[in-house]
């Protein structure tokens, strides 16, 4: 048995089979970073006590017939989740060494389901970024081909799950972060609806936009992990209150009727965006005609006001960004300059020398936007874009069930292709952002490779709430697509 190739689904059958032990499967994934991690660099911190700890007490409970969804199952964290005694530096130098006192809401809910942290991920800072590269600790490569990128925000966590270096992770998604590397590593990324999952003990980017989700090797395992990180919570205002449906039973409605009678929708202004790589054309319209086969009716929808999300995108999570990283002046917590004359000559010199290029060029557009003067041309007008962006989704799901399109309009780049030029890298997210601005649930899964070799996922999303649809889809489409192999020979 190779316990690197075992999903959620999976592992948890032979553990509760007593086939193999927590203690085993972590310890073989572990042995598995500590062999292939320094090529890659997924991983911030790997915690090895902290993990086998967990391990041990996961597998007395297996004795004891005390098991959860997750018992036992090794699960990685992006590095902007709020974790108890173990470093959450959201790959910054002003969060270098700072330790939480207590755990996010996502991170109480998988250990009391029993899930073994193995370690946190790479990242780029506070999550700003389509590539990783921003990172102040490493650049993360993609486990298909070292020289390109993994994606970004959560590039960390997607390269751990195609490296299988974990059974899953979670990442954030503010933007296309968790749904874009999904796509470039070949893995499952979902991006849940606003408000579905709490945000209490993220580090927070843009507060409207962010959201967590699971990446995972195969759609069933996003199902799993999201029935566990699902749910209301107090500590989190912007939490909805509406129900958790079980999600795996969105896999059986497939088993059932395969996709007989789901309409998808495909916008046209999506098709005529300039630039798309001729592999990601043909992974899509192969992915178009193996839906038809599946029993998909396939229409063409408009969303008239995609031209400008990317605009507005950039005005909305720049102005929520200024105002979230203001806390990080070095006087309560994290990096603090030492050499400096006086309290403004200190906060000056912390947050410069703490914060990286990418990071103080968003937060200094986005106070320029918020500033006396320029509220009105600026955010207030990018608002009222967003509730046009909206409106159009709202519309579209009128006459479809999900919406299908590309991820990302290339597979992954070479590492420092694409660095210097910040709006070239801006347009990676072109197909993603939307979901973030509409609030609405996104998935990305596996479709084809690039003439490359190289991973290429196709995107569906759906009305608010609807995740139900997503998995559904997803489910039917991975199960029918053959990939020539699901995972990079490291």
């Amino acid at each position: 048995m190779q316990y690197h190739e075992l999903t959620i689904g999976s592992a948890r059958k032979h553990l509760l089979d007593h086939k193999i032990s927590s203690v085993e499967l972590t310890t073989a994934l572990i042995e598995r970073i500590e062999q292939y991690d320094g090529e890659i660099g997924a991983f911030i911190t790997v915690d090895k006590d902290l993990a086998l700890d967990q391990a041990k007490k996961a597998d007395q409970d297996i004795a004891d017939n005390k098991t959860a969804p997750l018992t036992g199952v090794p699960i990685a964290l992006k590095d902007l989740l709020c974790t108890r005694g173990m470093k959450t530096t959201c790959a910054s130098k002003i969060l270098d060494n700072f330790v939480p006192q207590y755990d996010g809401t996502v991170v109480s809910k998988l250990k009391e389901n029993g899930a073994v942290i193995i370690g946190k991920t790479n990242l780029d800072e506070f999550a700003m970024g389509s590539s990783t590269e921003n990172s102040a600790c490493k650049i993360t490569r993609n486990p298909w081909n070292t020289s390109c990128v993994p994606g970004g925000s959560s590039g960390g966590s997607a390269a751990a799950v195609a490296a299988r270096f974990c059974c899953a992770a979670l990442g954030t998604d503010t933007g296309g972060s968790i749904r874009q590397p999904a796509s470039h590593c070949g893995v499952v990324g979902l991006k849940p609806t606003y408000g579905r999952v709490s945000r209490f003990g993220l580090v927070s980017y843009a507060s409207s936009l962010d959201q967590i989700g699971p990446i995972t090797k195969d759609v069933r395992d996003a199902a799993i992990l999201l029935n566990v990180i699902s749910g209301n919570d107090t500590m989190d205002s912007t939490s909805a209150k509406v129900d958790v449906p079980d999600f795996t039973t969105a896999l059986d409605q497939f088993e059932k009727g395969a996709l007989k009678g789901m309409t998808a929708g495909i916008p046209k202004e999506y098709l005529s965006v300039e630039g798309i790589d001729p592999d990601v054309e043909k992974v899509f319209n192969d992915a178009k005609k193996s839906l038809q086969d599946l029993g998909v009716e396939i229409k063409e929808i408009s969303l008239p006001h995609t031209d400008y999300v990317v605009a507005a995108y950039y005005i909305i999570a720049p102005c929520e960004a200024s105002s979230n990283l203001a806390r990080f002046d070095g006087v309560k917590y994290g990096f603090r300059d030492k050499s400096c004359d006086d309290l403004i000559d200190m906060y000056k010199k912390t947050k410069s020398k703490g914060f990286g290029p990418e990071v103080q060029r968003r937060i200094i557009i986005g106070t320029y936007a918020l500033s006396a003067g320029y509220y009105d041309a600026y955010y207030g007008r990018a608002s009222k874009v967003r509730t046009l962006i909206m409106e159009d989704f709202s519309k579209a799901f009128e006459t479809c069930d999900f919406i299908l399109s590309p991820v990302a309009p290339a597979p992954a780049f070479k590492i420092g292709e694409k660095i210097d030029d910040p709006l070239t890298m801006y347009l990676t997210d072109i197909f993603t952002l939307s979901a973030n601005m509409a609030g609405i649930p996104g998935i990305s899964v596996p479709a084809g490779y690039s003439s490359k070799g190289l991973p290429i996922g196709i995107q569906m999303m759906a009305k608010r709430f609807d995740e139900m649809s997503l998995l559904r889809a997803g489910y039917g489409f991975e199960r029918t697509i053959s990939l020539d192999k699901t995972f990079p020979n490291l």
